[in-house]
């Protein structure tokens, strides 16, 4: 038991810095979860259960979201690899603020919408960077052989944090839950600032008195240039060029499931802010074990890609039971499969990790996390009027959770793409992968 010890203190300490910090941050995140589909349908259809507004602003929400971080993902990943992953964690995590302090001073019509614009914006930034950001620091300090189980770690932990905030929502009166939301948010960039030590060597700048046009020329410049880099160095490699198709079709399906589940599962069964955070729970514990403790113990024996390809198959096991519930009891036997659904990430950040090279490691998990961004900015497209569809008194047939069903599709594409996927070790590629740039905001 000793030596087991020893060992997660020794992969934990160098990343205990980044992980405190960031538990609080989900902590916070989270308690608004359950909470949020309550405030909006009140303020958006005040005594209606099923609120196609509120589908609509999500899918909308998603997709502009979906459009910006496109961009927005991958050039988080560059800068952070050249001007460190610190200063772009604050500015991530700083980003949720604001939309839920809106909430916190006024739940009425025009201050959930002013939330909705906040929290866009919050998105754009923070939504996806922030683990592409984690990964990376932690592949700095962690060791080849232990990536894996400190992608699990970091997962596991955040599931960890989402089991204290939903806790935290079920016991709390709904009106202290977004005042706590917002202390604990404030506390997070705080301790970044004073305690988290950088990872990356920064080159001095030089240049100074440039130009502002000219500087911001250069800017885009090296910012075209960089997006071709990334694009390079994923494409030039059979692994994270599979393994971009599969966290596409994975994110088709399972973003839209995500942003439309609570409203159908409200509609369809009257579920409400204990029954959400109930779900929330289950799925949440469920998660700790099986990212902080199975995976690292199975991934040395099947390795990365079974892992993956079980918790596709688990992914489309929970589409097709919550799509076809039929009692209110199903949703809360899916959320047993959600706990297997929970190991694609860290799989999946393993196999990109072992694929790229320590330079480029914030280039590939940006432009993968990019790849994502475009299968959130096509999913409510089709799964917001869809489940508005289905769930309205104009459906075709009797079956509101439908869309859940074709979302589930989508997983299967996703598992056949990993089936095929033949993960390589970065050593193998070394010489097309190694690219050499000057920094996107430096001098060259």
């Amino acid at each position: 038991m000793a030596p087991n010890t020893t060992g997660v203190w020794e992969l934990m300490r160098p990343m205990l810095h980044l992980l405190l910090p960031l538990c609080v941050h989900w902590v916070a995140e989270e308690m608004t979860v359950s909470v949020l589909v309550d405030v909006v349908t009140e303020a958006l259809c005040p005594g209606e259960s099923t609120c196609t507004e509120a589908i609509y602003i999500n899918g909308l929400q998603q997709t502009i979201v979906g459009v910006f971080k496109m961009a927005i993902l991958p050039l988080l990943g560059q800068l952070a690899d050249e001007h460190g992953r610190k200063p772009m964690l604050i500015l991530t995590t700083c980003t949720t603020i604001f939309p839920f302090a809106m909430l916190a001073w006024n739940q009425s019509k025009g201050f959930v919408y002013a939330y909705y614009v906040l929290r866009t914006i919050s998105y754009i930034l923070s939504q996806g960077s922030i683990f592409c950001i984690a990964v990376a620091y932690a592949a700095d300090v962690v060791d080849d052989g232990k990536r894996a189980a400190a992608f699990s770690w970091i997962t596991g932990l955040s599931s960890a944090s989402h089991v204290l905030g939903n806790v935290l929502a079920l016991f709390l009166p709904e009106n202290y839950i977004f005042p706590v939301s917002i202390a604990l948010l404030i506390i997070c960039p705080v301790y970044m600032q004073f305690f988290l030590v950088e990872t990356v060597k920064l080159a001095p700048e030089r240049n100074q008195d440039l130009a502002c046009l000219a500087k911001m020329i250069r800017v885009l410049h090296k910012r075209y240039k960089s997006m071709r880099d990334a694009a390079t160095i994923v494409f030039s490699s059979p692994t994270l060029r599979g393994i971009s198709l599969v966290s596409f079709f994975y994110e088709l399906g399972m973003s839209g499931i995500t942003y439309v589940i609570w409203y159908y599962l409200k509609a369809a069964f009257g579920f409400g802010k204990n029954q959400f955070s109930e779900i929330l729970i289950m799925v949440e514990i469920g998660s700790i074990v099986s990212q902080m403790l199975v995976l690292p113990l199975i991934n040395p024996l099947v390795g990365e890609k079974i892992i993956l390809c079980i918790a596709l198959l688990a992914s489309i096991a929970y589409a097709l039971f919550n799509g076809l519930a039929w009692a209110s009891w199903v949703p809360y036997m899916s959320a047993f499969f959600k706990v297997v659904v929970v190991l694609v990430k860290p799989s999946t950040y393993a196999i990109i990790s072992k694929a790229s090279s320590s330079t480029n490691q914030g280039k590939a998990q940006g432009f993968i996390a990019g790849v994502e961004a475009i299968a959130s900015f096509l999913s409510p497209l089709v799964m917001s009027p869809l489940t508005s569809w289905f769930l309205s008194d104009n459906a075709p047939f009797n079956c509101k959770g439908f869309s859940l069903v074709c979302a589930g599709i989508s997983m299967v594409i996703a598992l056949w793409c990993a089936g095929v996927l033949k993960p390589e070790a970065i050593s193998s590629q070394d010489s097309e992968s190694e690219v050499i740039e000057a920094p996107l905001l430096g001098d060259s």
